[in-house]
């Protein structure tokens, strides 16, 4: 995730290449239904920490002035930033399953990119299949742990559905982390996804219906 960015960030910061992860986003969902019922999406919105969104609006030139305000023409620059330049292969952020089986998701579409406060903060959107909500289970992570990601809320799901989140166990996972290598071996999150161990997730229930 951001890999290109990343770089810039460890070339201005060299103690960040020897620590993960570089970046602090939040997240949260919103499912997009149709008049079924079923899920035929999701919108994703992530805020980024205030000194990765500074060292964003540095690199770009954008907010000259320093005020955390954007113009209409710096947001169109901003917009799809954390889209781009994805490696080949590379899927995203955000995994999807229901029961064994892994629901593929479609391209980025970028619908919003801004300020709030001194966090850059963006949307976009991820289209699937029709699927039924119920059993369907949501990992948002970034499986090299370049960036660290929060699942805050879930919305929009049907009624009779609720979303409910648990927390990664950080101390399970930093364990794993220790007994690979540590924080420090840059190799381990070149050739080890240890990203999933950090990952929080989200299962949806819903109450069956009458």
């Amino acid at each position: 995730m951001l890999r290109a960015i990343v770089l810039f960030l460890t070339t201005l910061c060299a103690p960040a290449a020897w620590a993960h992860p570089h970046v602090f986003v939040d997240v949260t969902l919103r499912f997009l239904p149709d008049a079924e019922g079923r899920l035929t999406g999701v919108e994703v919105t992530w805020a980024y920490d205030d000194f990765f969104s500074l060292l964003v609006l540095e690199d770009r030139g954008l907010d000259a002035d320093g005020d955390m305000i954007l113009t209409e023409a710096e947001r169109a620059a901003l917009l799809g930033f954390d889209l781009s330049d994805w490696p080949e292969g590379f899927e995203g952020a955000m995994f999807l399953y229901q029961g064994e089986r892994k629901i593929a998701l479609g391209a980025p579409r970028a619908l919003q990119a801004g300020m709030e406060g001194a966090r850059i903060v963006t949307r976009h959107v991820r289209s699937f299949d029709p699927i039924e909500p119920v059993g369907l289970v949501v990992r948002p992570y970034d499986p090299s742990y370049y960036a660290a990601l929060s699942l805050k809320a879930a919305g929009g799901l049907p009624d009779g559905c609720r979303a409910r989140i648990e927390p990664a166990d950080t101390e399970a996972a930093d364990a794993i982390v220790a007994s690979l290598g540590g924080t420090s071996n840059e190799t381990l999150f070149e050739e080890v996804e240890v990203g999933i161990h950090y990952a929080d997730t989200l299962e949806i229930t819903c109450a069956p219906s009458s």
